[in-house]
């Protein structure tokens, strides 16, 4: 295994634990199961993806096929609209009904399989729908960013804009950009990707976690009858 492949395993390897360690986390401490189920999902993409770069299956392999899937999933409604809905539940106190939990998740499937090889059929339209979708999902990130801020959690808001930040130039330059001296399957690129996605989904938890927190703690005066906290 050369030292680029080592890193590529390693970057994948911590997405899937982020992924699955705080995606039960989301759902077991606060029934937040958009946000539980989409960092599970994401996990469940990362070890797919382990496994095809492992045993180095080609593009004709189900392996490649159910990635590309779900990373059309994700990158289209699963990080965009299921995750500001998710972080909703903090920043709005929105609680969404089964049947919202139910249709994002559907929504996203059904986009999923339509924008499936998009790159062959679809092409730039699809690749710009994803910058649209990241775009509006990055200004909802700004101000969960400066909610934070408000409620004084500033190393919070920091990493989540960091991380944010990150997000942004990865999924900028997914379609568009090929680092010089990279690969056929772009495993340069993946190394940052992957590591950032994990770094993202560890930082949002954090954050929400902190969040709701908060949240908690204004409610508990409000009953006590103490000095109003503002959010």
């Amino acid at each position: 295994m050369s030292i680029r492949e080592l890193l590529f395993a390693v970057a994948d390897i911590w997405m899937i634990a982020v992924g699955f360690t705080y995606g039960f986390k989301f759902i077991r401490n606060y029934k937040n199961y958009l946000l539980g189920l989409e960092w599970i999902i994401v996990a469940t993409s990362g070890s797919n993806f382990l496994v095809y770069g492992i045993l180095k299956a080609g593009h004709d392999s189900p392996m490649y096929t159910g990635a590309a899937f779900l990373d059309a999933f994700s990158r289209s409604v699963g990080i965009t609209l299921i995750l500001v809905l998710g972080l909703m539940k903090v920043t709005h106190r929105y609680k969404p009904s089964v049947a919202v939990d139910i249709g994002a998740f559907a929504l996203a499937a059904v986009v999923g399989f339509l924008l499936l090889g998009y790159q062959h059929h679809i092409g730039t339209p699809a690749k710009i729908f994803f910058i649209v979708v990241n775009v509006l999902t990055t200004l909802f990130l700004i101000y969960f960013v400066k909610r934070l801020w408000g409620i004084g959690e500033h190393g919070h808001a920091v990493s989540v804009a960091v991380a944010t930040a990150c997000g942004f130039v990865i999924a900028s330059t997914y379609d568009f950009v090929h680092i010089p001296g990279d690969d056929a399957e772009h495993t340069i690129f993946y190394i940052f990707a992957l590591s950032t996605w994990g770094l993202q989904m560890f930082t949002y938890y954090r954050a929400y976690r902190a969040f709701d927190a908060h949240n908690k703690r204004v409610d508990a005066q409000a009953v006590s009858g103490g000095a109003p906290v503002t959010a």
